[in-house]
């Protein structure tokens, strides 16, 4: 497994395109936009992680310290790379945050192989199912979404 979401890009589009139907358009836009800042795998795992390296530290968690774990899962959601292995070195910092010693890594470390090809797994997953989603909620031509096209602008060309 490659544990990049960049690195099945194309195995991605040609399953999102000639399996599930996805227009070609919406298909080479949003896979590509997926790969790049779509990250909900890594946002699981620094909350899990978290929350699993503090009850091992018997470090208590208090509400803010939720709070800024949220927020940075939601920024490494959108700012981490894809590669692999990025996610451990995201986990540091937001450790370091919340007063848990970045020494908890080394208990991580030992099976983060087999976690980043699951979080890879979501991250791909969440690309599909965008996909899906803005294939069922736009019209069936893709000229119709062209703001040209739109009634009432002076683009648009009426009916005999």
């Amino acid at each position: 497994s490659t544990s990049s979401s960049a690195a099945v890009m194309p195995v991605t589009l040609q399953v999102v395109e000639n399996k599930l139907g996805i227009r070609p358009d919406i298909a080479r836009f949003l896979v590509p936009l997926g790969a790049t800042i779509n990250m909900t795998g890594t946002a699981l795992y620094q909350g899990v992680a978290t929350v699993f390296l503090a009850q091992v530290f018997q470090v208590e968690l208090s509400l803010t310290n939720y709070i800024f774990v949220v927020t940075m899962a939601v920024a490494a959601s959108v700012g981490s790379p894809a590669t692999p292995g990025a996610g451990i070195i995201i986990l540091s910092m937001v450790l370091e945050g919340v007063g848990i010693p970045a020494a908890g890594v080394a208990l991580i470390l030992g099976v983060d192989r087999i976690l980043d090809m699951c979080r890879t797994s979501v991250n791909v997953l969440g690309d599909v199912v965008t996909c899906t989603t803005v294939q069922a909620l736009t019209p069936n031509q893709p000229d119709q979404a062209m703001p040209g096209n739109a009634p009432g602008t002076a683009d648009s060309v009426e009916p005999s």
